[in-house]
């Protein structure tokens, strides 16, 4: 049956129109007529007219197939037999391909009575070709089209034509590509709305909570209202830099294609007023990347102010010290391979998609990776400090939670696996090591804390199972917490606090911690998360802490906070900013994107 788009005129006007459609390659025909000396008046109007339609109607045209609702009922069987036979667990094979998630396919099936979903009513496949160039697009995101059956929905698709122009697609067809086109949706919505990869599966540390979408009901509203990539579109990440991400992940891949950019040769550091020929490699090696404009390059081989401002720019966006010299650590930097940078924005590309869509209008990130924490506020950031975090066998984990209080003068409890791994051997060779530090051994039971004699106990036999007494230090201007301690209550037992070593600080690398983030500002985060409370004013904060007694205050407005770990990021300003893997995470993620979703 041909489609209403088509020519099929009657016997009377001896014309006889047969089209066949080619994708993306305009509109293509081939013309069969009875009277092959002459076309009629009638005839030569409708000829004009098929060249006269726009090239969006021409687009949705070259998309139609002879087909009509009561071959869609044949075609719903076929979908419903290949569900029902599915076994258990269910797999269904397409080719060489198996659907990814049978369970969720029977679900938006089940719901619409197992019509076809992508053959519309006049036969038209326009929203089948959407999804093939969503899917293509899908490289834009740093994703892999084939992971989502790309090859072959374009090799059913060519099939499909090549039935229109004989006798019409078989049912057995378009029930495949109908099974596969709503299998790529489905996951290719989940994908950008929430990740690739599982972050607890690929790293236990990783809890974010990612968010969940009904892709079933987002697939059925966007099939109703012919929005196919509209919908997918939406659900890419809106927060926290995605998109400038994903234009510096465009850009890095242009330079990718014109060669990369060269090394700069190993030798001694090139610092201002250098006179060496690998001062030019280091030059071009910058305008390669953009962080030199030719027009500055006026020098030759002398290592210029203007070279060093270029440097000063590329160490800044590197996490690295900012002294204008290319040094060991900055000329590593330097000679990573555009390719392994394009693999680094990806993969944080992937990290932003697990974090919430909506982070609120104010809220506290913390990236490990970057040793600091910034406070937005309407999208922009409103206060900015360095951070210390985990060491590398003391890992911060990754997770968001709410602020709800602050603690002036908190006390120290003692996490177990420190007290064991740490405190009592130092305790063998010291006995006085408890008094020393101020620590109090504790016992907490029946509404009641009592303090216990630490030589009535055997040390010797203590674990991290079976110690049921707690080491505690007292507020003072020596307790690890410092003075103040952010709480935003979490099963990893981590916060913010203040310190009394403050030296740190000063280091670029700050991975020093046992898991909590120590701060460089703390008397200005209170201030800032107290100022709706008029009646805490900077003097009263620092006398309830001059005071030295432990005391909790209830933030008049609570704050999200996100601990994230990002080694690839473009800033408030445009620039595109790399950091180290501290955590060798990136190597983790690189491995789980690399695998093709797993079959059933």
């Amino acid at each position: 049956m041909m489609a209403d788009h088509g020519w099929n005129r009657s016997s009377s006007s001896k014309l006889n129109f047969k089209i066949r459609y080619k994708p993306f390659l305009g509109f293509a025909f081939s013309m069969r007529y009875r009277r092959p000396k002459y076309l009629t008046c009638t005839s030569l109007f409708i000829f004009l007219l098929l060249f006269s339609l726009s090239p969006a109607v021409q687009g949705r045209a070259s998309h139609d197939i002879p087909w009509d609702e009561s071959e869609n009922a044949k075609t719903a069987d076929l979908i419903k037999k290949r569900i029902s036979e599915a076994g258990s667990p269910p797999k269904i094979r397409i080719g060489k391909e198996f659907i990814h998630d049978t369970v969720m396919l029977d679900r938006f099936y089940s719901r619409r009575g197992f019509r076809p979903a992508w053959a519309g009513a006049n036969g038209s496949l326009a929203q089948a070709y959407a999804l093939v160039k969503a899917i293509e697009d899908s490289r834009n995101e740093g994703l892999t089209p084939d992971y989502y059956h790309l090859k072959n929905i374009e090799s059913l698709l060519a099939g499909i034509r090549e039935g229109a122009a004989k006798d019409g697609p078989s049912f057995e067809t378009m029930a495949d590509l109908d099974l596969l086109l709503t299998d790529a949706f489905l996951l290719l919505s989940c994908h950008l709305s929430a990740g690739c990869v599982n972050p607890v599966t690929l790293d236990a540390e990783w809890h974010a909570g990612r968010e969940t979408v009904d892709v079933s009901s987002i697939l059925e509203k966007a099939l109703e209202d012919d929005l196919i990539e509209e919908t997918l579109i939406k659900l890419l990440p809106s927060q926290y830099g995605y998109s400038r991400l994903r234009q510096a992940l465009a850009h890095d891949r242009k330079i990718a294609e014109r060669g990369g950019w060269p090394a700069v040769s190993t030798g001694p550091s090139l610092k201002k007023e250098s006179f060496d020929r690998r001062v030019i490699e280091l030059k071009k090696r910058l305008i390669a990347s953009g962080d030199l404009t030719p027009e500055e390059d006026e020098s030759g081989e002398l290592f210029d102010e203007t070279l060093e401002q270029a440097v000063i720019r590329f160490q800044e966006q590197h996490g690295l010290d900012a002294d204008g010299v290319a040094g060991p650590a900055t000329l590593k930097a330097i000679n990573v391979p555009v390719q392994a940078r394009i693999r680094q924005i990806e993969l944080n590309m992937e990290r932003l998609r697990w974090i919430p869509r909506d982070l609120g209008q104010k809220y506290i990130i913390v990236n490990i990776a970057d040793f600091k924490l910034d406070l937005f506020e309407n999208g922009h950031t409103n206060m900015s400090m360095k951070v210390v975090v985990g060491k590398n066998y003391w890992h911060t984990p990754v997770f968001s939670a709410v602020m709800t209080y602050l603690e002036l003068n908190p006390y120290w409890n003692v996490p177990k696996n420190i007290m064991v791994r740490e405190i009592i051997p130092k305790m063998s060779k010291d006995p006085d090591y408890l008094a020393k530090n101020n620590l109090k051994v504790i016992w907490e039971g029946q509404g009641r804390i009592e303090v216990i004699d630490p030589e009535a106990l055997d040390w010797s036999l203590a674990s991290a199972k079976n110690f049921n007494y707690k080491l505690r230090q007292d507020p003072g201007p020596q307790n690890p917490l410092g003075r103040i301690k952010f709480m935003f209550p979490n099963r990893f037992n981590v916060y913010l606090h203040d310190t009394p070593v403050k030296n740190l600080f000063s280091k670029n690398v700050r991975a020093f911690s046992h898991g909590c983030i120590r701060i460089e500002k703390p008397m200005e985060l209170a201030e800032y998360l107290l100022k709706r409370d008029p009646s805490w004013t900077q003097e009263r904060i620092q006398a309830a802490i001059d005071d030295g007694r432990n005391k909790a205050v209830r933030l008049p407005q609570p704050i999200a906070v996100y601990i994230l770990y990002l080694t690839a990021w473009v800033d408030e300003a445009g620039r595109l900013n790399f950091r180290e893997d501290v955590y060798d995470r990136d190597i983790q993620m690189d491995k789980a994107l690399g695998k093709r979703p797993p079959a059933p």
